[in-house]
């Protein structure tokens, strides 16, 4: 069997997870990375004994591919995937899809016009985690959904923005970098979101970009939802430190980073721990809930939508992230930064 040829464009933090992939998985491999030349990124092209190329043009003038990751910085999402996409090269775009709404409108249509696949790196998508939770709402043992409550709380090193200083600049804060995932988890769970309102501060790191983010969420069902979002709080309560699906990250299985609560019940995730009432029973705060816990099997998400993006590239499946769900969630970001900016509610159309 013929491997898939793909190429890595970025070899950062994400990107070497996608390398690392790409080289575990037998139905594809590395055939080079692209990226400046560096001392750095030409050791890691030696160690990997691939080519590596400084633009994606000479890439594509030396080789034939089949597909190509982006894991580049944000700024640089539509330039490089629009080369690829001229060509009718498959794509995987790291989130978010581009630097600004419009972008993105205008890379969809191109999208479009070439018919080329196209993925959205919303990983999270391909979680166990958020499939099961998705199946106990969609069955209704939660009732109609009343409230969602998330965080995203966690401390990065001074080392992380040491090496990546584009992450202490506008486009680099943890709302485009951390807050999109959640976005697209909020809409798997609470569906279309319709209008937000934040509160933002950068007091402790003082950089140019946000570090804490408070938002509070309206969904198109009538649900309301709020969200605790910071890259300077050292606490468990995250997706990365509660999912246990990033071995990177230590796991704290007794934490959760999301209740979604119903007129029946709630679910804790990623614990999928279900409390809930008798469908015909009386509800009532005196009377003792009734509890489940809901048992799954952890898996590596990046792993799930790398095989996913091989079945897209081979024709076998429709991309399950398009540019259409990139731009829903990136929508929503823009509607985050001018609530904030605004200081008030924000509708999204």
């Amino acid at each position: 069997m013929n491997k898939l040829r793909l190429a890595v464009v970025g070899p950062g933090l994400i990107g070497k997870k996608h390398i690392e992939l790409i080289l575990q998985n037998p139905e594809c491999e590395l055939i080079c990375i692209v990226a400046p030349k560096t001392d750095e990124n030409v050791e890691i092209g030696r160690l990997l004994n691939v080519p590596l190329f400084d633009a994606l043009n000479s890439m594509f003038e030396s080789l034939t591919l089949d597909g190509v990751i982006i894991s580049s910085p944000n700024i640089f999402h539509v330039e490089q995937a629009r080369e690829c996409i001229v060509r009718n090269v498959p794509v995987l775009i790291e989130k978010p899809i581009a630097d600004s709404y419009i972008e993105g409108l205008a890379l969809m249509e191109l999208i479009e016009k070439n018919k080329c696949p196209v993925l959205v790196g919303h990983h999270r998508a391909y979680s166990p985690i958020i499939r099961v939770a998705q199946k106990i709402i969609q069955e209704g043992r939660l009732g109609q959904i009343v409230v969602v409550m998330g965080s995203a709380l966690f401390f990065k090193p001074d080392q992380y923005f040491l090496d990546g200083p584009w992450r202490t600049q506008p486009g680099g804060g943890p709302i485009l970098i951390n807050l999109i995932h959640e976005i697209g988890n909020l809409r798997a769970l609470c569906g279309e979101i319709s209008s937000v309102q934040a509160m933002t501060s950068n007091n402790r790191r003082k950089f140019l970009v946000e570090d804490t983010v408070v938002i509070n969420f309206r969904f198109e069902s009538g649900a309301l939802g709020t969200f605790a979002l910071s890259d300077t709080a050292s606490s468990a309560k995250s997706w990365e430190l509660t999912a246990g699906e990033n071995l990177s990250y230590p796991n704290y299985r007794d934490e959760d980073c999301y209740v979604v609560s119903g007129t029946n019940g709630s679910l804790a995730i990623p614990s999928m721990r279900l409390k809930y009432f008798e469908k015909e029973g009386e509800r009532s705060w005196w009377k003792p809930l009734l509890e489940a816990q809901i048992n799954y099997e952890r898996q590596d998400p990046l792993a799930g939508q790398l095989n996913h993006f091989i079945h897209v590239i081979k024709g076998l499946e429709k991309p399950q992230v398009t540019a259409f769900d990139g731009l829903q969630n990136l929508k929503v970001i823009e509607a985050i930064f001018q609530s904030a900016e605004q200081a008030r509610e924000i509708s999204i159309h």
